[in-house]
């Protein structure tokens, strides 16, 4: 069977977590990074899975690379920048309720579309591409734009591309600025993994049906809204959109969930289910992340019963 190719785009960066005893633990993840971990492990071994980011020179830069590699995420596509360095967020919990702090300022991976070349040599060597509203905002506007071109230009030559809005305000512009781009970004997506609590704020949209329809009108092929443990609405293969009423759970940590619903989903789609069976794929392996501490937990304990 020929080995086939899942890319993901974006920003990986350190984590730190709370620990015991006030201590604070140091891990990496990001929210491309999380979702490429989580399809790493639902895929099955004939996928490869890399991650396309620019890192520094930095030892912080080294651990993260080598990280990646003894996980099973090809890093062939990474590429260096001796000027800057990772970027690093550490995260407070109030009741499994998460609240960040951020210092990526100098990252690396603000720089990750300057190299056109390399850009074009990852997407061109996937199957499937997959991106997210932080990849653009972190990039500057004519970058921005030229990654999109490429994300449309792969769209239209069969490759699968999956966008997630994972809209961040504070990391545009400004909020007109941000709904232009990731507006933009739905006719790249042949599938969009929208969270609704995060649209309704920025576009106003009255219910999940609504905001999957927004995507839809904008030009995505597919839509699947998360809605932090409530109902999910996905469209189906005619075009009507369905809600799904699927059980909750009460979360140990929300960290890296909706991440891991979209690598799940994708997972599952890859695999031949329909978007209904790929939601409720998405949702048993988010049910598994949330009652784990940190974005990423165990490979081995995510997909085998979920």
């Amino acid at each position: 069977m020929r080995e086939r190719l899942f890319l993901s785009i974006g920003e990986a960066m350190v984590e730190m977590s709370q620990a015991d005893g006030g201590l604070w633990r140091m891990g990496f993840a990001g929210d491309t990074l999380n979702t490429a971990w989580y399809a790493r492990a639902c895929l099955p071994p004939e996928w490869k899975v890399a991650y396309f980011t620019r890192l520094g020179t930095d030892p912080f830069s080294e651990h993260l690379l080598a990280f990646l590699d003894a996980n099973h995420i090809e890093t062939a596509f990474v590429t260096r920048d001796a000027e800057r360095t990772v970027g690093l967020y550490a995260i407070e919990l109030d009741e499994g309720e998460r609240s960040f702090s951020y210092w990526r300022s100098h990252s690396a991976a603000r720089r990750l579309a300057d190299d056109e070349a390399a850009l074009g040599a990852a997407i061109g060597a996937a199957d499937v591409v997959y991106f997210s509203g932080i990849t653009l905002a972190i990039l500057a506007p004519d970058r921005r734009a030229r990654l999109l071109q490429m994300v449309e230009q792969a769209r239209a030559e069969g490759k699968l591309t999956v966008f997630d809005p994972n809209i961040r305000p504070r990391l545009w512009e400004d909020a007109e600025t941000m709904r232009t781009w990731l507006s933009r970004a739905a006719k790249t997506a042949a599938i969009a993994l929208p969270s609704f609590d995060d649209e309704a704020s920025v576009f106003g949209d009255a219910d999940i049906e609504v905001c999957a329809a927004r995507w839809l009108r904008l030009g995505a092929g597919e839509v699947a809204v998360k809605n932090g443990g409530g109902p999910i609405a996905v469209s189906q293969p005619d075009g009507t959109i369905r809600t799904m009423t699927l059980e909750s759970v009460k979360p140990v940590d929300s960290t890296g969930a909706g991440d891991s619903f979209n690598g799940g989903y994708l997972a599952a789609r890859l695999a031949g289910a329909d978007p209904d069976e790929a939601a409720r794929r998405g949702h048993a392996v988010a049910s598994r992340v949330v009652g784990h501490p940190g974005a990423l937990m165990p490979r081995d304990a995510i997909c085998d019963t979920a």
